[in-house]
């Protein structure tokens, strides 16, 4: 009996078409990256779909780079996002404070990724790296804020976009800094129930202010250490002086603070109050946070209290 040549042929070719269909139809693993990060080198897949972004900094980067987490933290003193923040967001899970992470709140969410803030301590990163891949940034608060905002962008896999925001923040400085009053020094305070308190000129919103040729308070410049000095005995607030002030507060109730400060003597007789060179800020922005949505809003308080 003659057997055709081409029936091999054909049933190599019908295997090869049914591996292929094989092939096509099992899962596709996504790619994955290490990253470098303070707990060292730390895998994570390209696309992650369900982020959970623990702190102001992963959320603002997160959503400047148009992912929206499963799950965030409530803001520093409060118990919602930070107002600047939802709303770009909307309302959010929320898997716990800034001092406290609910590791059962944030498994019930399924991440693929937890973008965590830097000083996240050893303790709490192994046990949410059992969860999912986990980055935190390293260095502080006081490093370059442009740092953790390219962990960040890396772990997102949005590493262009990411450059292209601070392109943005930079073309805009460059453009806001020629139009401000030549050699003006600066104070940011936060005003607390106990009083006020120094920020760092070498925190996030120091770094702007720096690159925008504004001189920081040298008490700011001195606390080169922690984000913020003690509190400020009224004996001592003329330490706090400058061509301008910002008052920031962490409640949204900012006028009611700047009206408490009024009433304090020591206070009106700063140079800044006396010239009216004083500006109430959100203080969740000018003394908790990081990052290109914050960045904007600070370059937009910079602008209208001093050229307005």
């Amino acid at each position: 009996m003659h057997v055709s040549a081409s029936l091999p042929r054909r049933f190599l070719s019908c295997t090869a078409l049914l591996l292929a269909g094989l092939v096509l139809s099992l899962p596709v693993q996504a790619a994955e990256r290490s990253l470098d990060t303070a707990f060292g080198p730390v895998k994570v897949k390209d696309n992650p779909q369900r982020v959970i972004a623990l702190g102001e900094n992963a959320l603002d980067a997160s959503l400047t780079l148009g992912v929206t987490p499963v799950g965030s933290l409530a803001s520093r003193g409060g118990t919602d996002l930070p107002a600047y923040l939802k709303a770009k967001s909307g309302p959010l899970p929320l898997v716990g404070t800034v001092r406290e992470t609910n590791l059962e709140a944030v498994l019930k969410l399924r991440p693929d990724l937890i973008l965590a803030a830097p000083g996240l301590t050893r303790e709490q990163y192994a046990k949410l790296s059992l969860l999912a891949p986990t980055v935190v940034p390293k260095g502080g608060s006081l490093d370059d804020w442009r740092g953790a905002f390219r962990v960040y962008a890396d772990a997102l896999d949005k590493q262009a976009e990411g450059e292209q925001r601070l392109t943005e923040i930079d073309q805009r400085i460059a453009a806001l800094r020629p139009r401000l009053p030549a050699d003006t020094s600066v104070s940011v305070v936060r005003w607390n129930p106990q009083g006020p308190m120094m920020m760092s000129g070498h925190l996030f919103v120091g770094q702007l202010l720096d690159q925008l040729g504004l001189k920081a308070n040298e008490l700011a410049k001195q606390t080169d250490k922690r984000p913020h000095t003690d509190i400020l005995s009224l004996e001592n607030l003329s330490k706090a002086d400058a061509d301008w002030i910002f008052l920031a507060t962490l409640n949204p109730d900012g006028e009611k603070a700047l009206a408490e400060a009024r009433q304090q003597p020591a206070f009106t007789r700063l140079k800044a109050v006396e010239a009216g060179h004083l500006a109430s800020v959100d203080g969740q922005i000018w003394s908790s946070s990081s990052g290109y949505l914050a960045a904007q809003q600070v370059l937009d308080d910079v602008e209208k209290a001093l050229l307005h």
